[in-house]
């Protein structure tokens, strides 16, 4: 199943016998949009804080690291998430968010997910105000998988060993810049790839073709996509913006691991090398 849907796409299944279960994850850095969800949302969407119930909080591990999965699984059941039952997520257009929901999903089970191509920004539909009504249960219970999750050790060893992205803007990467975290630079070895290169003006995701082409320059081998395996792991600043890195990926047919704690976590760690420049070494 393809990675992303069209607002067409969606509003199609919305009006069929089946329609997806909807997730409305829109944030920002200041913190909670459930008021914009309350001022309007796509027809029968449930919101879902990404700070409150996709991350955990901020610590050691990084500034949005993994939540605590029972706390994750009864939020989904509660937003009517099932196994047998698509799902659609989306958030304000950037879909950093969504891709993160998106990804926490993919990795703890669900087999059916999609993140709507250019958020809310690009829906023409009606929209429904106020708090929604509650959904019937879901029975989703997160079972992750050993494969699309990388920790600090596992990112540095792919480095080496494959290939790992850096999803952060490019003077982040070098180290010219850094506005959040408390060392500037990237882990030795990892490639600069800015997300905001996969997608259009618009917002909406580069053809599989064109991505394709992207991530080749960078060093993705032709074998990646038909090995199964991920030989690719991507990283940004906390583990947001790296998982939309991870859908661009897989709207190109090539499966990557995220490393969820990210410059965040591996900054943090005065023992860690950190590298400079333009250079990947």
């Amino acid at each position: 199943m393809n990675a992303i849907i069209s607002a067409s796409e969606l509003a199609s299944d919305l009006a069929g016998e089946r329609p997806p279960v909807v997730l409305d994850v829109r944030w920002q850095h200041e913190g909670s949009m459930r008021s914009a969800y309350r001022e309007g949302h796509l027809p029968s969407a449930v919101f879902v804080d990404l700070e409150a119930d996709v991350t955990g909080e901020a610590g050691a591990a990084g500034r949005h690291p993994l939540p605590d999965l029972d706390h994750f699984g009864a939020v989904m059941r509660a937003a009517g998430v099932s196994p047998e039952r698509d799902v659609v997520v989306y958030d304000t257009g950037q879909n950093w968010a969504a891709a993160r929901l998106w990804w926490m999903l993919r990795w703890t089970g669900h087999p059916s997910v999609r993140v709507l191509d250019g958020g809310i920004a690009l829906w023409t539909g009606a929209l429904e105000e106020g708090e929604g009504g509650a959904p019937a249960e879901g029975s989703f219970v997160p079972a992750p998988n050993s494969t699309d999750f990388l920790d600090a050790d596992s990112a540095a060893a792919l480095a080496r060993s494959g290939l790992l992205l850096d999803a952060r803007a490019g003077e982040r990467y070098r180290g010219e810049v850094e506005p959040i975290d408390s060392v500037a630079g990237h882990i030795p070895g990892a490639v600069s790839a800015p997300t905001t290169e996969n997608v259009t003006a618009d917002g909406r995701f580069k053809s599989p073709a064109e991505l394709a082409d992207r991530f080749k320059a960078l060093g993705v081998s032709s074998t990646a996509s038909a090995s199964g395996t991920s030989e690719i792991g991507v990283y940004c600043g906390s583990g947001v913006s790296g998982a939309h890195e991870v859908l661009a990926l897989a709207v190109a047919g090539i499966p990557a691991a995220l490393y969820v704690g990210s410059w965040s976590e591996w900054s943090a760690d005065p023992e860690r090398p950190v590298a400079t420049g333009a250079d990947p070494q």
